[in-house]
């Protein structure tokens, strides 16, 4: 009997006290020493810059690379980490996928130290003749060990009674790291490991004396992840970390045991897969090369059966929070929405790296890639606790700077930006070819969409295209000569618009321009998320527009015109309540009959230099002119946009008798050129009123326009200016106190508001199903003028009417609710509860590819939610975890909720999967 068996042996019968006190390796300490240069490098830049140490500059682009903290996130997830599993364990623990070929060694103890285990590992070729047993290890790729837990934790938690199992707080396992020194013995050809007493904990070295005793059974270990292969290379090998790996040189690497039992002595069997009736705790393993073991917390592991025999599953995998960094919570919720897209993330727990693109000018160099892959893996490692994604955000504003600092933003335009990101990084194109698009030219649909999806596929193939791109079916026709156009165009996600079921009562001053009627004042009522179009259509039948006619709809401040809606599409979101309006009644477009505009000032006493100023004051006045020359045609429309605001005529007899200067005023302004001929000006005033009363009221407007900042008085039998013939003409027309009285402006001043909400009043709650949404988005309408499409046809623009048509359904269907609008003025969140279903979407009706044979049926999975306003607000998001169990990641707070909770009016993005 060996030295070190006699050690097991004594050491059974009088155990040692505990030691906790651990010695970091050369390796580990490399690492601390070099993130720690960095960091105290990083805060001396800020004082050499003479910058604000605390300003938000500091976390300016020119500082970032050097800026690294000592935090949870910055474990060096770089190269391919390797765990140690039982054997027996992984066999049935595999997937389709994860089965490899795989080298076998035999582990001998032959060490006479008793501070010291010397491992012999020699590579065995007659594999075939070699059973099972419980002495069997397994060594396998860190990604495919997380997405085998992360299949048996998928199906352990469809078990209808999982919730009910208790877990005794006794029964968490503990974790023993252990610093390893591996070399390759060319003598032997074989690989050696010593491990230490002086390097590890005592704890820790006594259990691996346990584990690596060979003097009742040998152990084996299987290599499936190929990392033991490289020892055996030549001189020029290089290990995974890139440090040298020159034949018998030491390679230091840390060994992390989870997974194995307290006691692995003697032919007890020691059985790794326990019955279902049983719960145990346990321990994990891994192979780190080079990293390190921070924050790796204990976790429990309960039983469960699954093909025939019983499993571990942890309770806890992927339910880990991130921390918010500062306004990062849009963040937040699209990678927990991502995190838990179950092919994506077996994408990037699998060797994800060799399908990086560093080549694509379009992408990244493959470091956002890298950066969510790693952030992922950290989400999905048992019972890690909150991760604090400061490495990933800083990738991040890299390459996107809109995102940097701590400002709040869009979730779906991170989401957005980080799909396009990722797929550029992991396309599988290196050398894009270009393809001419043709048209279709009566060809069938089927073959033409199958052309444009082979042509799309040839410049873009990653995983992002083939879980999340579907295809549209694009139709334009041209209102001109028909011409049709059918293209058929990739996309990421859908965008759907929230039709609006609420009424919006909505009320308007109408102004009429035909001398005789008054202005009245109309509600109607309009969609709350309607658009001009269905304005003007319900005050046409309100006031019974004419067929010559149409309505200029205009918003009133301060007197002047602010705004006017020229474009059918505008959004009445965009005006709100305490806006005013007013509805011209006026001729349809004439290029003949150019359109004028009528300014009212009045003189009011002035404290300043001057005694009197003008002030505004009234609703501005709308004509077209229809045949302009000189100052007596502007007053001519003026007189008879005026006449229903004109006091009874006896009332301005009485006041014109009481007046005994008008006449003297009257020669006063021959000079002016107003009375030069009292017969012409009579015979224009009786024409449009047929009373003699206008010839002297008209003398008492003085009308301007203005130039250069300037007022110029218009001469009324003088040519007008040639400016004043073209485009919207402004004249302001200064009224005296005498017109002010023979005229009711009480009328032209009542100008009410949009709406006006009555006090207590309640707002019901609007709700909208998601294929009204989905019809909204789909139905047919034309292009906004800035939009124009040209068509080959005409050989010029022209505003086409188009139909998109859903063609091809991804596999991952991302549903973007357009809940913010935008518009010149102000933003606006529409607060509509949206129903959409949670286990049977069904798009069939809604694809125009009747021939596919791919189900078109969806259930949710991830919903963003955001709460509260524009410019600020809160991002949450619901995941479904398992069969039918809901959870709310709130930043690093992660809780249970039940179903009828995920329904709310917040809801942002939806992910769905195909089933």
């Amino acid at each position: 009997m060996t030295r070190f068996s006699e050690k097991l042996r004594l050491r059974s019968l009088f155990p040692k006290p505990t030691r906790f006190l651990a010695l970091l390796s050369l390796s580990t300490l490399y690492h601390l020493c070099k993130s720690l240069a960095r960091f105290l490098l990083s805060q001396t830049l800020p004082f050499l810059a003479m910058d604000n140490l605390f300003s938000d500059d500091f976390d300016s682009a020119s500082c970032r690379p050097n800026r690294r903290f000592l935090q949870d996130d910055d474990r060096d997830f770089g190269h391919e980490r390797v765990y140690l599993l039982p054997h027996r364990w992984w066999v049935e623990a595999e997937g389709e996928g994860d089965r490899g070929e795989g080298v076998l060694y035999t582990v001998s103890c032959n060490s006479d130290s008793d501070f010291e285990i010397l491992l012999h590992l020699r590579k065995e070729e007659e594999r075939q003749k070699i059973g099972v047993s419980d002495r069997q290890y397994a060594l396998v790729p860190e990604g495919i060990w997380l997405r085998a837990l992360k299949r048996y934790n998928d199906f352990n938690n469809a078990v209808k009674d999982f919730g009910s199992l208790s877990y005794p707080e006794d029964c968490l396992p503990d974790l023993f790291p252990l610093q390893v020194k591996i070399f390759v013995s060319w003598e032997t050809s074989s690989l050696v490991a010593k491990i230490s007493q002086k390097e590890n904990v005592a704890d820790f070295y006594e259990k691996a004396c346990d584990i690596f005793n060979s003097a009742y059974n040998p152990v084996q270990i299987w290599d499936f992840s190929g990392q033991t292969t490289q020892f055996f290379l030549n001189d020029k090998a290089r290990l995974p970390n890139d440090s040298p790996g020159q034949p018998g040189k030491e390679v230091v690497l840390e060994l992390q045991v989870h997974g194995l039992p307290d006691s692995m002595r003697g032919n007890e069997g020691n059985e790794m897969i326990l019955d279902r009736s049983q719960m145990e705790c346990s321990h994990s393993g891994s192979i780190i090369m080079n990293g390190s073991t921070d924050n790796v917390i204990p976790y429990v592991a309960v039983t469960n059966y699954f093909r025939g025999s019983s499993y571990r599953a942890i309770r806890s995998l992927g339910l880990t929070g991130l921390q918010n960094l500062g306004n990062t919570c849009f963040m937040n919720t699209a990678i927990q929405c991502l995190a838990h897209t179950t092919k994506l993330v077996d994408f990037f727990l699998g060797d994800y790296r060799k399908e990086i693109n560093y080549e694509n000018p379009l992408g990244m160099n493959g470091e956002l890639a890298l950066a969510f892959g790693d952030l992922l893996r950290k989400l999905w490692v048992p019972g890690a606790v909150p991760i604090t994604p400061r490495t990933f955000k800083m990738k991040l504003a890299n390459f996107a700077p809109q995102f940097s600092g701590y400002s709040q933003h869009d979730s779906q335009e991170l989401l957005a930006f980080l799909l396009d990101g990722l797929h550029e990084d992991l396309n599988r194109v290196k050398r894009k070819p270009y393809h001419e698009v043709k048209d279709a030219h009566g060809r069938p649909d089927e073959e033409v969409a199958e052309e444009y999806w082979r042509n799309h596929l040839a410049r873009n193939d990653s995983i992002i295209v083939d879980l999340c791109q579907g295809q549209f079916r694009s139709t334009l026709v041209c209102p001109m000569c028909k011409k049709v156009s059918i293209t058929f165009d990739p996309f990421m996600y859908l965008s759907l618009p929230l039709p609006s079921t609420t009424i919006r009562t909505m009320t308007l001053t109408v102004i009429s321009t035909d001398g005789i009627t008054l202005p009245s004042i109309i509600s109607v009522m309009v969609p709350e998320c309607g658009t001009l179009k269905d304005l003007i259509g319900a005050l046409s039948a309100s006031c019974s527009l004419r067929d010559d006619e149409t309505l200029l709809v205009a918003e009133i401040y301060r007197n002047k015109i602010f705004r006017v809606y020229k474009e059918p599409s505008d959004l009445l979101v965009d005006i709100r309540d305490q806006d005013k309006l007013v509805a011209y009644r006026i001729e349809k477009y004439n290029e003949a009959t150019p359109l004028v505009v009528f300014v009212h000032e009045r003189l009011v006493e002035n404290f300043g230099k001057e005694r009197f100023a003008n002030r505004l004051f009234g609703i501005p006045l709308v004509t077209r002119l229809s045949s302009i020359s000189c100052g007596y045609d502007v007053q001519r429309e003026f007189l008879k946009l005026i006449k229903p605001f004109l006091i009874r005529t006896e009332d301005i007899l009485d006041e014109y008798d009481k007046d005994d200067g008008v006449n003297k005023r009257l020669s006063e302004d021959d000079e002016l050129g107003d009375t030069t001929n009292s017969a012409a000006i009579g015979s224009d005033a009786d024409s449009n009123s047929g009373t003699e009363d206008d010839i002297h009221l008209s003398t008492d407007f003085e009308f301007y326009y203005r130039q250069e900042n300037e007022n110029v008085k218009i001469i009324l039998n003088k040519p007008l200016p040639v400016t004043m013939l073209f485009g919207k003409p402004e004249v302001f027309v200064l009224w005296s106190d005498k017109m002010l009285k023979l005229y009711d402006t009480y009328l032209l001043d009542s100008l009410p508001e949009v709406f006006k909400p009555r006090s207590f009043t309640k707002r019901t709650q609007e709700s909208v199903s998601i294929y009204k949404c989905l019809e909204a988005f789909l139905k047919e309408e034309p292009l906004g003028p800035e939009d124009m499409w040209y068509c080959p046809a005409c050989k010029k623009p022209q505003q086409a009417t188009k139909k998109l048509d859903l063609w091809r359904l991804p596999e991952i269907l991302v549903v973007h609710l357009k809940r913010f609008s935008y518009s010149r003025f102000f933003k606006n969140k529409l607060e509509t509860f949206v129903d959409f279903p949670i286990n049977d979407l069904d798009l069939s009706t809604y694809v125009a590819h009747g021939n596919s044979q791919s189900s078109n049926r969806y259930v949710l999975y991830a919903i963003s939610c955001h709460y509260g306003g524009l410019g600020g607000g809160h991002y949450t998001a619901f995941v479904r975890y398992g069969y039918d169990k809901w959870y709310d990641f709130d930043d690093s707070r992660v809780e249970s909720v039940s179903e009828d909770m995920i329904k709310t009016p917040a809801a942002y993005v939806l992910f769905y999967r195909k089933v």
